[in-house]
């Protein structure tokens, strides 16, 4: 499973392709909270000229990954512990919209996709890397978000996922059961395949309180 940053298009604009692949190093803290951005830097790393670092970092601004200061340049931003409760109050009402609608979209190549990450799920080990891990988590996200077939609901739920996420990175030592966090989703990803939009709902529901839940009490 290849992780978002590496499933850009052959057709995608530069910026585009300097924005997925900044946007994950900032939300997997690879870029982190505070950290300076060196476009000079990226630039060369990137092969890519200054100008679509620029567009890439203007969204990124507008994704709150990352925040600018006049003369003095532009910063990864810093992880807010506090944002936890509004990021999971919203999401708490989005997740079981998304996993209805993504219920009710399948076609044959989606129902291809959710069943092969099932297995891929399946297969994951305590052993794992959490690195691994995460990746695995990011990209169920995705994968139901891909499903809405709502341009406008699937990128609030990027951006809040993305925001999740980094406090989920920032707090992943002190986490107890990380694959068991992440096996959570098999029993989602069937009751979208059952078309069940009940059960679906319930389960995304239940996995955000639990998600906000275990990062309380790592917070502690």
């Amino acid at each position: 499973m290849r992780s978002p940053a590496d499933a850009t298009s052959p057709k995608t604009s530069l910026a585009t392709r300097a924005y997925e692949i900044l946007r994950h190093r900032l939300i997997m803290l690879d870029i982190a909270p505070g950290e300076a951005i060196n476009e000079a830097a990226l630039s060369l790393e990137l092969d890519v000229g200054r100008t679509p670092i620029r567009e890439a970092l203007k969204r990124l601004e507008s994704d709150h990954l990352v925040v600018s200061y006049p003369r003095r340049g532009t910063f990864a931003s810093n992880v807010d512990l506090t944002d936890l409760s509004t990021i999971s109050e919203m999401r708490e009402v989005l997740e079981p919209i998304a996993a209805r609608k993504a219920a009710r979209n399948l076609t044959s190549a989606r129902r291809d996709e959710f069943t092969t990450t099932i297995a891929e799920l399946r297969t994951l080990e305590a052993g794992d890397d959490q690195r691994t891990l995460m990746e695995r988590d990011l990209e169920v996200h995705r994968l139901i978000y891909r499903s809405v077939d709502n341009p406008h609901l699937m990128e609030t739920l990027v951006r809040l996922d993305d925001l999740a996420t980094r406090i989920w990175c920032l707090v992943i030592p002190q986490i107890p059961d990380l694959i068991g966090h992440i096996r959570e989703h098999i029993d989602l990803l069937e009751a979208v395949l059952d078309g069940d939009d009940s059960a679906v709902a319930e389960l995304a529901g239940e996995h955000v309180r639990e998600f906000d839940k275990t990062l309380r009490a790592a917070l502690r």
